[in-house]
């Protein structure tokens, strides 16, 4: 198998109207749809009546889009407190689908959908699967999670959609996943960026690669480099693509990337996009800052301005796919899981890139464990050393541990204590990656 070139690769835009639209027709159609929606959660959800009253706005004082830095904020927390249907703006008879991620506090997050709610869901996941090339010919062999996690169901939905076949394998067995890849001739396979890199090396390992008819791979719910896509590009001869989604928003199928990986473009007719600085004011193109979506078309559980505690940048210009929808870069990574150690703010992404970058040595299959010794923060990384490079010769792996120390303080501005481990020692991740362990007392 080969990559496909940007001259043989195949990417039709589904929706010309809406995803080439010029930035007034684009202003038209949001404008429209957030005066209706603000007047719909007005009337409806009583945390978002009492919170403009509040605020003393009325549904009257936005007339367009430009209105919206007007409207409140919402936060997980909001969402955790008005537990289970607090947020609902339609009849519960309405509701035919509630999903959910697990919470710190014990309460799910929980997100709940109409029928058309799930349609456009649906669209929008078509939408990305088009992008990257695919349409109703094709296999995708699904290896997110079903249930309550949006992943499995998201791309289901978009699969559906699109015409195409879809293969519900959900996580786990990465034998049965190979053995099925194999059988269904799958000419997809949608996961998390993680998962994605284990089943790539348990192929390679397997000598399963040639046999496969995979062309194209779909992975996104945490946080991944370029270093690590052409990673497992590279492994097997394919094309990955970044899905962005969160349950709270609707799931996969919020933006994606195209085959130029210039950031993913937003399907911004129905998820209005802000990137807002510490203070909240609005971050200028390619600023980076926190992603803050606005639901233009949810029906059940329409949210505003909801706080992702992503990191990111966007930018408008038209991409060479032509599509004029904007674009939001890979993110730098997400507030909570930023950890300040000695003043300074290291991201797992971080440690990710650097590892990569060392060219062997290494696999880039780690865990950031953060404490605190005599009042002072430390920061350990645990390392896997790759198996072509693994010696029991106590030299050459002290050689290695040192020159993954300096790499990771050049790339992280901060002291790190390494310790390497032995090959498949730190568990791989089926649903999202546990990167950071943080063991400080605040």
């Amino acid at each position: 198998m080969a990559i496909g070139t940007l001259d043989t690769w195949k990417e039709t835009i589904r929706d010309k109207k809406i995803e080439c639209a010029s930035k007034d027709e684009m202003h038209s159609i949001q404008s429209e749809k957030l005066v209706n929606q603000v007047k719909h959660v007005y009337k409806n959800v009583e945390f978002y009546r009492n919170k403009m009253t509040a605020m003393g706005l009325e549904p009257g004082d936005i007339k367009s889009i430009d209105d919206i830095v007007k409207l409140p904020f919402t936060t997980k927390e909001d969402i955790r407190d008005q537990y289970p249907f607090g947020l609902v703006a339609v009849p519960q008879d309405q509701i035919v689908r509630v999903q959910g991620t697990s919470g710190t506090t014990g309460k799910l997050t929980l997100a709940s959908y109409s029928d058309y709610d799930v349609k456009v869901w649906g669209e929008c996941v078509a939408r990305a699967l088009t992008m990257a090339g695919l349409d109703s010919q094709d296999r995708i062999h699904v290896c997110y999670g079903y249930g309550l996690f949006t992943g499995g169901l998201g791309i289901d939905f978009g699969a559906q959609a699109l015409g195409a076949m879809a293969i519900p394998m959900s996580a786990g067995n990465t034998k049965r996943q190979m053995t099925c890849m194999e059988d269904f001739e799958a000419t997809a396979f949608a996961c998390t960026p993680s998962y994605a890199l284990h089943l790539a090396e348990s192929m390679k390992e397997a000598g399963v690669v040639d046999r496969m008819k995979i062309k194209v791979g779909i992975h996104g719910a945490e946080p991944w480099t370029e270093e690590m896509r052409k990673k497992i590009e590279n492994l097997l001869g394919i094309n990955c693509f970044d899905i962005y989604g969160l349950c709270e928003i609707t799931g996969p199928g919020v933006a994606m990337d195209c085959i130029h990986h210039k950031g993913l473009h937003v399907y911004e007719d129905h998820f209005y996009p802000e990137i807002l600085d510490d203070q909240n004011n609005p971050c200028k193109d390619k600023e980076q800052g926190e992603l803050v979506f606005t639901t233009l078309s949810k029906e059940a559980m329409p949210l505003l301005r909801y706080r992702t505690k992503d990191i990111t940048s966007i930018e408008r210009d038209v991409c060479e796919c032509g599509r004029t929808l904007p674009r939001i870069q890979k993110f730098a990574g997400r507030k909570d899981d930023m950890k300040v150690i000695r003043g300074v703010n290291v991201f797992p992404t971080q440690v990710e890139t650097a590892l990569l970058s060392m060219g062997g040595g290494v696999a880039p299959h780690y865990m950031m464990i953060v404490d605190r010794e005599n009042n002072l923060d430390t920061l350990t990384v645990m390392v896997e050393v790759d198996e072509r490079y693994f010696s029991d010769e106590i030299r050459k792996l002290d050689a290695l541990k040192q020159r993954v120390g300096n790499t990771l303080k050049q790339a992280l501005g901060v002291q790190v204590k390494v310790k390497l481990v032995e090959p498949k020692t730190i568990e791989r991740s089926e649903g999202k990656a546990v990167r950071v362990i943080d063991r400080r007392e605040f």
